[in-house]
This record gives C-alpha cells, sequence and structure tokens, in this order.
C-alpha cells in the first residue's frame, strides 16, 4: 500500500473515532490547489497534528493556520459545498508538496455513510 493510500484509509478512521476533520486557512480564506489532472482540490485532514505538519512543511501554507470542524458540518454542508463548486477533497495530504489522493465529495459521502 502506498503512503497516499495509507494515509487515505486512516482519514477515515480518524475521522470516525475524533468526530472531527482539519482544514487550514487564512485571512483570505480556504486554499484550493490544482493537481496533475488539473482538478482543484481543498485540503482536508483528520487531525489537527497532520495539518500543522503541512503547514510547517509547505512553503506555501506558511501563513495557514488549522481550523477544526465537526464531522457532520462537513458531511452535510462542506461536501454538497464542494460539490457545488466542483472541487475535488485532498485527503491528508502530506510531505514537501502536499500531495495525496483528491476525491469527488460524492465519493467521500458514500465512504461516511457506509461506515468503513
Amino acid at each position: 500500500m502506498s503512503i497516499a493510500a495509507a494515509h487515505y484509509e486512516i482519514f477515515y478512521k480518524e475521522i470516525a473515532e475524533s468526530g472531527v476533520v482539519w482544514t487550514i486557512r487564512d485571512d483570505a480564506g480556504f486554499p484550493t490547489s490544482t493537481n496533475q489532472s488539473n482538478e482543484a482540490a481543498m485540503p482536508f485532514w483528520s487531525s489537527e497534528t497532520r495539518a500543522r505538519l503541512t503547514i510547517e512543511t509547505v512553503a506555501s501554507y506558511r501563513d495557514f493556520t488549522p481550523h477544526q470542524l465537526t464531522l457532520e458540518v462537513f458531511r452535510d454542508r462542506w461536501l454538497v459545498g464542494l460539490e457545488k463548486d466542483a472541487l475535488r477533497v485532498g485527503i491528508n495530504w502530506s510531505g514537501e508538496r502536499a500531495t495525496g489522493f483528491d476525491v469527488a465529495p460524492v465519493d467521500v459521502r458514500r465512504r461516511l455513510a457506509s461506515g468503513s
């Protein structure tokens, strides 16, 4: 299993246990990034520690701070909004380039609904 795949699986386990999802923001709002497939994604992490590590590691995120969302708000509001805005969900991005799986919001909702 790749590192990105491991981070993807851990995301669902950790948010189910904590009931919390993390993103990052600065004074201008929440960041998005375009992946190699030219799809825009917004990053989310399963722990504050993971979000902070990305802030510390990725120069373009240095002025950002972690932002906590309840799992309910993430699922019922954010995923709907991301889908409407044609943004993918960046799951537990890591490393110097903040990379990982970018998933369609509908697929994240399905996974959350399945409980697996």
